[in-house]
């Protein structure tokens, strides 16, 4: 999953990393899965905490290369995009191959938006809605699976 960014530079990055061309793709995004960092986040739901595993995409390569190329997430895993400074963004699931929810995380660390089961490698935008400090991408469905809703709030180390 990629970021959408109005900036030159990430633009660039976007355009390289869509470029990317497939095995070699799935190797870097194989690679780069097992490279990243794990940290802890949680979601304090109205029926308690949930907690999962994530990996952080900080730089623009990170974010315009996302979960693209996974062919499985655990439902316990995800990844956050910090959004520094926070603003709109959209999202879109090019070369991305499984079903996500997309979580769009307000600066207070509410959730402002859920997107469920986005649809693997469709470039329609997917957007936040108003501007947010940060999105989460978990396993499609796994919001609703496990009692997440707009208002819960999200914490992870880092943030």
């Amino acid at each position: 999953m990629q970021a959408l960014r109005l900036s030159g530079a990430f633009a660039a990055a976007l355009l390289l990393a869509a470029c990317a061309p497939g095995p070699a793709g799935a190797r870097d995004a194989a690679a780069g899965e097992a490279a990243a960092a794990m940290v802890p986040l949680s979601i304090a739901t109205k029926a308690g905490k949930i907690a999962f595993q994530v990996e952080v995409a900080r730089t623009p390569e990170e974010q315009a290369r996302g979960l693209m190329y996974r062919t499985s997430l655990a439902e316990d895993r995800g990844m956050i995009f910090p959004m520094i400074p926070p603003r709109f963004a959209s999202f879109w699931m090019k070369n991305t191959y499984i079903p996500l929810d997309l979580i769009f995380i307000r600066t207070d660390g509410t959730i402002a938006r859920i997107a469920a089961n986005a649809v693997p490698e469709d470039l329609s935008p997917i957007p936040s809605g108003e501007p947010v400090a940060a999105v989460l991408e978990i396993a499609g469905g796994g919001a609703a699976r496990q009692g997440i809703a707009e208002g819960d709030r999200v914490s992870w180390t880092g943030q």
